[in-house]
């Protein structure tokens, strides 16, 4: 079963957030995504990461604050 992955495009429209927004966080490392040709793919944890950082501006949290809390963001064991 192949993983889901998204074009910036496609998380630019989900979370009505200019490309370049996501550009600048994949710049300050907050988003890894993969290249698939010239193509960004970004993966469902990016997704996560992506939510969770729009949250974290939201309620007033510097990217760094965001960037400790994606840090604990560990899917593989549970949380």
């Amino acid at each position: 079963m192949a993983t889901r992955t998204y074009t910036i495009s496609e998380l630019a429209r989900e979370f009505d957030i200019t490309t370049r927004t996501i550009r600048f966080y994949e710049e300050k490392g907050l988003l890894t995504p993969t290249r698939k040709g010239q193509q960004r793919r970004y993966s469902a944890a990016d997704r996560v990461r992506l939510n969770l950082i729009l949250r974290g501006k939201r309620i007033g949290l510097s990217l760094e604050e965001s960037r400790e809390i994606i840090a604990m963001y560990d899917p593989d064991h549970g949380n």
